[in-house]
C-alpha cells in the first residue's frame, strides 16, 4: 500500500514537471523588480507576477497538521493573517490594510496501523484596502492531502522518567482547486490569491518528545511547486515550527498550553523559467496557544506575532496570525 501511494506522488510530480512551450515570444528583459513593474508596466504578460510568500494558498503548512491532545480527529479550523503592503514608489507612500480569512476543514484519519490520511480543505475570503477602493476574493482553496506513517514509537514503558518518541513521517499533494489570476490590478501583496493554479508535492515529518507531563513537538514540511498553466512556477516552500507544551489530563478532562517559533522560508518564483527578482524572502513568528479537551471533543486556538522578516523586499509586512478549531476524537 504505501509503495503505490509514494508511486502515485512521484508520477504526479514527474508529469508536473513537463512544460508545455509558450505560444509566444518574451519582449521583455527577463528579469525585473516589482518597484519597476509598478513604474513602468501595466500589461498582463509582464515578467512578474505573485509569489506564494506570506502564506498564500493557505495549506495550513505552517499552522501545523496535529492536534497536540487528539492524535486521530475531524474539524473545523478557522484562522486569520493581517498584514500591510505599500507599493514603495514613492518615500511617502502609505500603508494598506490587509485582512486574510480561512475557514479550513482538516482530518487526521486512521487506515490502518501505523499509517494515517490528512486532509486539509480550505475556504477563503481575502480582503484589502487599496488607494481608490476596498478589494475582496473568496473561494475555495487549494486542498492538501497527506499519507503519514509512524517511523518509530517508543513502546509503553512503566518508568515514569523515560523519554517517550514519536517519529512520523508522510507525502502528500497539494491540488490546483483554488482559483489563481495572473494579474491582480495593483497587487503589492503577493498573496491576494485562493491558489497556486500548480499541482504541488508535500514531504513532512513530525517529531514528539514526551517526559511525564511535558513534551516537545517539532515539525517540518517541504513544498515543491510545479509550474502552472500560465507558465508561473512558485518557489518552493520550507516551513518549520517547535512548541513546547504541558499535558494535563484525565480520564474526561485535558488541558495544553504551549508556547513556540514558527517559520517559512521561500525560494524565488520563476516565469517562463526566468527567475523573478525580489520573490524569495522568510518570517520568523512567537508562537502561543493551548488546546482544551471534554471527552472526544477538543477546542484550540493559537496566536502567533512576528519576531523577524523580509517578505517581498520589505513591500509586505506580516503583523498577526491567530486561528481557533474545533476537532472531534476519532
Amino acid at each position: 500500500m504505501k509503495n503505490i501511494i509514494l508511486a502515485f506522488f512521484v508520477v504526479t510530480l514527474l508529469q508536473a514537471h513537463e512544460k508545455p512551450k509558450p505560444k509566444y515570444k518574451l519582449s521583455y528583459k527577463p528579469i525585473v523588480t516589482q518597484t519597476n513593474y509598478l513604474k513602468k508596466y501595466t500589461t498582463k504578460t509582464m515578467l512578474l507576477d505573485d509569489c506564494d510568500g506570506c502564506g498564500c494558498g493557505a495549506s495550513g503548512g505552517s499552522m501545523g497538521f496535529a492536534s497536540m491532545i487528539n492524535s486521530n480527529f475531524v474539524g473545523v479550523r478557522y484562522f486569520n493573517q493581517q498584514y500591510k503592503s505599500n507599493d514603495g514608489l514613492y518615500s511617502n507612500s502609505p500603508w494598506l490594510e490587509e485582512n486574510f480569512n480561512t475557514v479550513q476543514i482538516w482530518a487526521r484519519v486512521p487506515v490502518f496501523k501505523k499509517f494515517q490520511v490528512s486532509a486539509l480543505i480550505p475556504y477563503h475570503n481575502h480582503e484589502r484596502e487599496t488607494q481608490n477602493e476596498n478589494q475582496s476574493i473568496s473561494g475555495i482553496g487549494d486542498i492538501t492531502v497527506l499519507a503519514l506513517t509512524t517511523v518509530f514509537k517508543s513502546k509503553t514503558d512503566t518508568v515514569s522518567t523515560s523519554f517517550k518518541h514519536n517519529l512520523q513521517a508522510g507525502v502528500g499533494i497539494k491540488l490546483p482547486t483554488g482559483a489563481y489570476k495572473q494579474a491582480n490590478s495593483g497587487s503589492v501583496n503577493p498573496s491576494f490569491q485562493l491558489g497556486t493554479g500548480s499541482w504541488d508535492v508535500l514531504l513532512t515529518s513530525e517529531y514528539v518528545i514526551k517526559k511525564k507531563k511535558f513534551g516537545l513537538n517539532n515539525m517540518i514540511n517541504y513544498i515543491i511547486k510545479n509550474e502552472n498553466e500560465k507558465y508561473y512556477r512558485f518557489g518552493n516552500q520550507f516551513n518549520y515550527a517547535t512548541t513546547i507544551f504541558y499535558l494535563f489530563e484525565n480520564k474526561k478532562f485535558a488541558f495544553a498550553p504551549q508556547v513556540g517559533i514558527a517559520g517559512e522560508l521561500y525560494e524565488s518564483n520563476y516565469q517562463y523559467n526566468q527567475k523573478v527578482k525580489n520573490t524569495s524572502g522568510d518570517v520568523l513568528f512567537s508562537k502561543f496557544g493551548f488546546e482544551l479537551g471534554y471527552k472526544k471533543w477538543s477546542f484550540g486556538s493559537n496566536l502567533q506575532l512576528p519576531i523577524n522578516q523580509n517578505l517581498v523586499g520589505g513591500l509586505v509586512e506580516a503583523t498577526s496570525r491567530w486561528s481557533v478549531n474545533i476537532n472531534f476524537k476519532l
